[in-house]
């Protein structure tokens, strides 16, 4: 795994209740650059809040640079983006969906891979990583329910680690620019020639990405490497849940050689297709020793994942093979027991508040047809990571 740096102050931030009210007050005290990217921005009263901060700083000298994908967010640029751009931000669409694209073209493969990172970084000295995109934390899939607010993290950094947040947003949106536009914008006044951030803190850190070219399977392999080393806890938080072969195993083997393993995922649902095919793989996990939690309580969104007390990552990924095999995304992994005993509290809490556990004998007493379905559903998915040809043999039985 990537060497971690020294040096670094870390806050965890627990849903949109803690998160907007930090990244907001960073924007507005900006000074040179605030530095944006995000899965989906939405046009409600949080994406509003967030925007009008990207405006005030964009007014006031600040260099705002956006940018937003284009299946999250594909009539971002006709709303809450022509004011943004009015205002002097600068902002990109990573693959905007065209309309009137033909269903052949709607259908090609590269269409799945998608900016699915979350991250920010003002003035080159503190950012922000995790899963929470810019939308209000009760408006799930756009239909407002009586439930709690969903459930998710990010993190907000200050130290070295700041410097490799920096660069991959910079050297991203120069590819971006690059391919849009048709010419490469020079890197001055960007992550290069930002100095590195001073030590800020005692927690140690690395800052992993998921694309398609160099790093490939750096945010899997951090996850396979700590779980091999386990020896008392894993514990996974994690929205959509679906890992291949090779994730599964280890966890199956680190549950077999007494490692106390956990998973707390999705128990609405909010994806019929990605639901059921996690849990044709209930079965399979709990034999091997593995404990599994639904979060009932509401929409859970969480990536994130603490072992033995001393390592955690937060960031975009899920366990899936839309995360694992084909998005861009973003983690970082944390060694401090400070920082993980705090994660490690605040999951045990949302597991006690509302989660349920999966037990075999549940499984037992499915019908016939909830077993089909869980089956069918996860042979759906297997096809589909084959038809795009970048699943390997991570998802063929």
């Amino acid at each position: 795994m990537k060497a971690l740096i020294g040096g670094n102050q870390v806050r965890l931030l627990q849903n949109g209740s803690e998160f907007f009210p930090v990244l907001i007050a960073a924007i507005e005290g900006a000074k040179t650059e605030v530095h944006l990217e995000t899965y989906i921005f939405a046009d409600d009263s949080t994406g509003q809040a967030v925007s009008a901060a990207l405006s005030r700083a964009a007014r006031r000298g600040v260099i705002v640079r956006l940018m937003v994908d284009g299946f999250g967010a594909p009539l971002f640029r006709q709303g809450i983006g022509e004011t943004l751009i009015n205002d002097g931000v600068h902002l990109l669409i990573y693959r905007p969906e065209l309309a009137g694209r033909s269903l052949r073209l709607r259908l090609r493969r590269h269409r799945l891979r998608r900016l699915h990172r979350k991250l920010c970084v003002v003035d080159g000295r503190l950012a922000f990583v995790g899963g929470i995109n810019i939308v209000d934390d009760w408006d799930n899939l756009n239909r407002k329910t009586q439930v709690p607010p969903r459930f998710d993290y990010a993190v907000k950094v200050e130290g070295p680690l700041v410097g490799q947040v920096h660069q991959a947003l910079h050297h991203l949106w120069r590819l971006v620019r690059w391919s849009q536009l048709g010419h490469k914008p020079a890197a001055a006044g960007g992550a290069d020639a930002c100095p590195l951030p001073a030590k800020a803190g005692t927690v140690a850190g690395a800052f992993l990405i998921r694309d398609n070219l160099r790093h490939r399977r750096d945010i899997e392999e951090a996850y396979l490497e700590a779980i091999r080393a386990a020896q008392t806890e894993i514990l996974i938080a994690n929205a959509y849940f679906l890992p291949g072969r090779r994730f599964r195993q280890a966890l199956m083997e680190a549950a077999q050689r007494g490692v106390r393993v956990t998973v707390l995922a999705q128990g609405r649902v909010e994806y019929v297709l990605q639901h059921y095919a996690t849990r044709s793989l209930y079965r399979q996990l709990l034999a091997a020793g593995v404990r599994i939690f639904e979060y009932q309580r509401s929409f859970l969104h969480a990536k994130v994942a603490v072992v033995d007390g001393r390592w955690a990552t937060v960031g975009s990924s899920n366990i899936d093979p839309f995360s694992l095999l084909l998005a861009r995304e973003a983690n970082v992994v944390l060694e401090d027991a400070a920082f993980t005993a705090h994660l490690t509290d605040s999951l045990q809490q949302a597991m006690a508040d509302g989660a349920e556990q999966v037990l075999a004998e549940s499984l037992h007493r499915q019908s016939w047809l909830e077993k089909a379905v869980s089956r069918f559903a996860y042979f759906l998915v297997r096809l589909a990571v084959g038809m795009s040809r970048y699943g390997g043999d991570e998802y063929r039985e």
